[in-house]
């Protein structure tokens, strides 16, 4: 007959272990031989083995909740670009400028430096208004590129996008490659 593993929790291991004392009575041992029996039985090496790990659990818990994403302004964003994710139009609001750089952002090559032609020509390839001074401006502004004083040499900040950037960067990416892809084939 197979058994069914049966979960044990335990709020507080000290607690337990005095409680298993008790009922131990004279033949229990030492408390902290006592934690130690316990981890190991957990599967720890010892009870401070054990603090580590959970220690290390709660604190990447922490770390990993992300804010959930406005998928609406991911949208309105996302509304700006056509099919073939080229940017259609300037956007007027603020905050939809603001996303559409980051995925402007994401066509530009991490780690380069950049000439401002070479910049321009790549930011031609993702719009179609024909205006790259004021996306390398606002970009530059954002906080997104940075550039020589004299203006020649131009760089992509390395730094992680906000949640609704992340998801539109993924939205466009895809929308490029199959641009991409229909390239290749014509």
């Amino acid at each position: 007959m197979t058994k069914t593993p049966l979960p044990l929790h335990a709020d507080d291991l000290t607690l337990f272990a005095k409680s298993l004392s008790r009922q131990l009575g004279v033949a229990s041992p030492s408390h902290l031989v006592l934690l130690n029996m316990i981890a190991r039985a957990a599967g720890f090496q010892n009870v401070q083995h054990m603090r580590s790990v959970t220690a290390a659990q709660r604190r990447l818990e922490v770390q990993s909740h992300k804010p959930p994403v406005d998928m609406r302004s991911v949208e309105r964003a996302l509304f700006q670009f056509d099919n073939t994710g080229r940017l259609r139009q300037w956007p007027s609001k603020r905050s939809v400028q603001t996303l559409a750089l980051w995925a402007l952002w994401a066509a530009l090559p991490a780690g380069d430096t950049l000439h401002e032609r070479d910049v321009n020509e790549r930011l031609n390839r993702e719009h179609l208004f024909s205006d790259p001074a004021t996306l390398r401006r606002c970009m530059i502004s954002c906080g997104l590129l940075t550039r020589q004083n004299d203006g020649t040499d131009y760089k992509r900040v390395e730094q992680a996008p906000p949640a609704e950037a992340e998801a539109l960067i993924r939205a466009v990416t895809t929308l490029r490659r199959v641009r991409r892809e229909n390239e290749v084939l014509n």
